[in-house]
């Protein structure tokens, strides 16, 4: 990522987390993307802990995501972030995308969560 792109897109994170933050009732999904990895967190904000993290790099999931396309990979990364939360007791969260515009992988994170059974 050019230097101006992830300047602009730590701007846009810095402003969408002015607006959001997430409590222990309605915790943060927060989504991270490289350009190989997607990340995502379930953030308690009040107290500064990580509830719930997944990603493509977790070794339950590395198996099944051999051979899917990256979008494919964060649809089954959501799933799976929504599986832990709600073990964990967590329905609800609000979503923060992390600057990044909501298309592509970070809308099929969400999509995933969604079908998961996360509410937001």
């Amino acid at each position: 990522m050019a230097v101006k792109t992830q300047k602009a897109r730590k701007r846009r994170h810095r402003r969408i987390r002015m607006k959001i933050s997430g409590t222990a009732d309605r915790p943060r999904l927060n989504v991270y993307r490289s350009l190989g990895h997607i990340y995502a967190q379930v953030i308690d904000d009040v107290v500064g802990h990580t509830l719930v993290s997944v990603s493509t790099l977790d070794g339950s999931l590395v198996a099944d995501l051999n051979g899917k396309t990256k979008r494919e990979q964060a649809t089954a990364v959501g799933k799976a972030v929504a599986q832990e939360a709600i073990d964990a007791g967590i329905e609800e969260v609000v979503f923060d995308r992390g600057g990044y515009l909501y298309h592509g992988r970070v809308k099929a994170l969400a999509e995933g969560a969604r079908e998961g059974g996360l509410k937001f």
